[in-house]
């Protein structure tokens, strides 16, 4: 069964705590993501392989390790997958985006895709799904379902915050996938939104609401 991670740090609490108010304006609301995006990717790639170098520093050379930089990607699920990608590149610079359209019918609550571009080789990457919300866990197990149908077989899921039920059907669906959240709140309501939650994060990051 793949780990659910729940970040514990007090910089993260504060800032998720910013991000939930609803006095948070657009420009604040979307470094916030940015940030905890950021605290995600550290974690995230704590065990991602490194290969073997050298390195010549000033006074000898030196043993060293190194990313490689055509071994990782970043997919975000649109459109508020996005408002996290400059956090990840922010520590990953030289990771490949790729891009999953999805949208959550509002009578079913079940996932529609009508968009899919992927890097090339992506089945020998490191592939980071990214969505800041992991609700009723239908779009994020979809999305992932077309990476690994690309080949893909080392992927961890990142949000900014999920629930009990999410987090209960992506491992179900994938148990093979590490879970990466800032926060595990306590539920759903009727209409599929995480409670307490933050609202619709993509008419939140791009003030559509």
């Amino acid at each position: 069964m793949g780990k659910l991670i729940i970040l514990d740090h007090p910089l993260v609490k504060h800032k998720i705590t910013l991000l939930r108010s609803k006095h948070t304006d657009v420009q604040l609301f979307r470094q916030l993501m940015q940030e905890l995006s950021m605290m995600l990717a550290y974690e995230a790639t704590r065990s991602i392989p490194v290969e073997k170098k050298t390195c010549e520093t000033p006074l000898m050379q030196a043993d060293a390790e190194m990313i490689s930089t055509e071994k990782l990607a970043i997919v975000p699920i649109l459109r508020a997958g996005l408002g996290m990608v400059d956090g990840l590149l922010s520590f990953m610079p030289m990771a490949k985006v790729g891009h999953i359209g999805l949208y959550r019918d509002h009578d079913s609550l079940q996932p529609v895709d009508y968009y899919c571009k992927l890097p090339e080789k992506i089945a020998d990457m490191e592939v980071f799904v990214v969505d800041p919300m992991l609700a009723t866990g239908g779009s994020v197990a979809h999305a992932i379902e077309l990476v690994k149908g690309k080949g893909a077989s080392h992927i961890r899921f990142l949000c900014v915050v999920s629930c009990p039920e999410g987090v209960a059907c992506l491992q179900k669906a994938h148990p093979d996938v590490d879970i990466f959240t800032c926060a595990l709140d306590k539920g759903l309501n009727e209409k599929g939104y995480i409670l307490p939650g933050l609202g619709d994060a993509g008419d939140r990051l791009y003030g559509t609401k």
